[in-house]
């Protein structure tokens, strides 16, 4: 909730004068007086509305609400994001934020990001949803200054929360949970949480989940139409997770995870002139362990740190006559050490300053001939001041990166070294209004990654870091008039230009990466969300998110791709929801659109991925048993209309499905 004038003009100056006088003689500040309490008459406005940078956030309630079961279904409906999705429910999906690429979007997993230096994307679909409470999703510069330089470095950042427990009375807290449906779905999870006396709490999840994958689609080939079946498309995963809670008191907060993933699963491949057939497989088993200390040792002063040790190794397997010796294997290992400390400090309540600092080691080691054997050291450093008024916030920061290969054997890239500024602005210009000015500002690049710069011949270690300069202006408002419970209206225009974009062109005879990109980019972000109370207890809550995104290569005035729209980028893309609750069934209605988009750098008609629109039903109701015990039961139809439509080119997604869910809930 929104606190206005917190502290007035006489009372500012009297604290800060105190502040003063304790500083200067260095007196006991454990000797503090209570203020009177204050009353707050202002209405709580969403942290969303008050940003100075474009942030979206759905929490559990509307996961729930629009039964969604994967985290690319929440993702979806963000506005200014497109989803690398290649079908099924193993199927590798990637985050690009405002047509930026999915290695200028962070991710972050209860605060700590999530990396792979091996190809710098992150495959979304290693996360549950069941065991998430918020999704949120910030570009450009954040309002909270006190997080991971990481979190600076990236152009978008995805966020992802786990559910903290909350026992109410009791010492433990049970869920468990079995979903199927199409394709041979069969996905059980149980999360076990415990107090462990008065501080400190335990919870651990378990996941399996299992599907054949073979789904039908339809097959065109100019006036022939068949219907074919995807093969090759089964999933097997496995989820552990562990997390602690502990509160120390004065000393602090501790949050400690241990994350397991383990999967194999089969690569269908892409369908072309009919050729189905695909033997490829892949492996992949992540580990990790990482803990977060919080603790304010003052009024003034607060410091964070956190550790992370990453573990990942992927096994690629392919059978064919192709190869002289019947079949391929890569073999790649990854280890990370990561550490980050911070420290903020805040003389007046509107006033601060963080320093974020973040130290990591990534190795790769792989099975490849002549291979490098890279190791990166990364070195990460963010000052940032913000001041922030119940009308006003203003951020600012610097980022400083130092980046430092060493290499086995073969060339490395000299040091990488940069100072990256960001900006953002919030302002409210009425007092009494929901009304507010957004703008933000931030210069961000990417370094290209062991792939870009040591895979096989493709790879050139002579590569500059990809650079990406973000400019953003936006109006917000909300409010609760006429018949609305709440209604929160946002529309962000905004232009980006990267530079140095990495690229893959064929030399005389073989491709190499090269430094050959350079693309502008302009669009509108605009969201919509309104709730209503309804007779009989009943509510209804709808969204809507609309994306208008011009991005263009202007790298060669020559080529006959300039100033096309770039690849997997359509033009217009929104989504829309609705949701009415009541006490007999609890019904949720989204559909998700993209128009026409390009596989290729040039715009022509055999380039041309057709628009789709998939609408998803579903409905759920929870029973209470005994006043303690939860059953809620919940069905989905996903991709209603049936409609046959590909995200990726010659990668079909699945037609009408259906999903069943039963969690018991203690």
């Amino acid at each position: 909730m929104q606190i206005q004038k917190l502290y007035g003009g006489w009372a500012f100056a009297a604290i800060f004068f105190v502040h003063g006088i304790n500083m200067a003689a260095q007196v006991d500040t454990t000797r503090m007086h209570e203020l009177e309490g204050v009353e707050v008459v202002a209405k709580a406005r969403p942290a969303v509305m008050r940003s100075a940078a474009p942030l979206q956030l759905m929490d559990r309630k509307g996961i729930e609400q629009l039964g969604m079961q994967d985290l690319s279904d929440v993702i979806k409906r963000f506005a200014g994001v497109t989803v690398q999705d290649y079908g099924g429910v193993g199927g590798l999906k990637t985050v690009s934020v405002r047509s930026l690429g999915a290695k200028h979007t962070a991710v972050s997993y209860d605060g700590v990001t999530v990396t792979d230096a091996q190809s710098g994307q992150v495959d979304i679909s290693r996360f549950s949803l069941d065991n998430v409470e918020t999704v949120s999703l910030s570009i450009g510069q954040a309002d909270d200054i006190f997080q991971t330089a990481r979190m600076y470095a990236s152009a978008g950042a995805l966020s992802i929360r786990t559910a903290k427990p909350t026992f109410e009375g009791k010492s433990f807290n049970l869920m468990a949970k079995v979903k199927g449906g199409s394709f041979g779905l069969i996905n059980p999870s149980v999360r076990y949480e415990q107090r462990l006396g008065s501080r400190w709490a335990a919870t651990g999840y378990a996941e399996w989940l299992s599907s054949d994958g073979d789904y039908p689609f339809t097959l065109k080939n100019g006036e022939l139409i068949t219907e074919e079946k995807r093969r090759n498309s089964d999933v097997k995963n496995l989820r552990l997770e562990g997390n602690v809670y502990g509160d120390f008191g004065k000393g602090g907060s501790l949050k400690a995870k241990v994350y397991y993933y383990d999967s194999e699963r089969g690569l269908p491949g892409s369908v072309i002139l009919y050729s189905n057939t695909a033997a490829e497989r892949i492996w992949d088993n992540n580990f990790f362990v990482q803990a977060n200390y919080e603790n304010r040792l003052s009024q003034l002063w607060k410091v964070r740190a956190d550790l992370k040790y990453n573990y990942s190794f992927t096994r690629y397997l392919d059978v064919s006559k192709k190869y002289s010796s019947g079949y391929q294997e890569d073999l790649n290992t990854q280890n990370e050490y990561y550490g980050s400390a911070g420290v903020l400090y805040q003389p007046f309540a509107c006033f601060s300053v963080s320093l974020n600092t973040d130290l990591s080691r990534a190795q790769l080691v792989n099975n490849y001939t002549d291979s490098p054997q890279p190791k990166r050291w990364t070195s990460l450093t963010a000052l940032a001041v913000q001041y922030k008024s119940s009308r006003l916030t203003a951020t600012a920061s610097l980022l400083g990166t130092y980046i430092s290969d060493e290499v086995k054997q073969g060339d490395r890239p000299e040091d990488r070294k940069r100072l990256s500024p960001a900006v953002s602005l919030s302002w409210r210009p009425w007092e009494e209004q929901g009304f507010r000015v957004r703008a933000s500002f931030q210069d961000a690049f990417r370094v290209p990654t062991f792939t870009d710069l040591y895979y096989l011949r493709m790879g050139n270690t002579n590569l500059k870091p990809e650079k990406a300069t973000q400019y953003n202006l936006g109006l917000t408002w909300s409010g609760d008039p006429w018949v609305f419970r709440f209604l929160s209206l946002s529309a962000d225009a905004y232009y980006n230009k990267v530079s140095d974009k990495i690229v893959a062109i064929p030399t005389l005879y073989i491709w190499k990466m090269m430094n050959m990109g350079e693309v502008d980019m302009a669009g509108l972000d605009a969201n919509l969300h309104a709730e209503f109370a309804l007779p009989f207890g009943m509510a209804l809550a709808a969204s809507a998110a609309y994306s208008y995104q011009y991005a263009i290569d202007v790298t060669d005035p020559e080529a006959k791709n300039y100033k096309d729209q770039i690849p997997y980028t359509p033009r217009h893309a929104g989504s829309a929801s609705l949701s009415l609750e009541n006490r007999w069934l609890n019904v949720g209605y989204s559909l998700v659109a993209a128009g026409d988009r390009y596989a290729l750098p040039q715009n022509i008609e055999s380039n041309r991925i057709e628009a789709y629109v998939e609408h998803t039903l579903s409905a759920n109701r929870t029973f209470t048993v005994k006043g303690k015990w939860k059953i809620r039961v919940q069905g989905e139809v996903v991709n209603l209309t049936d409609k046959m439509y590909d995200v990726i080119q010659y990668y079909p997604m699945p037609g009408r499905s259906w999903r069943l869910s039963v969690s018991l809930q203690y």
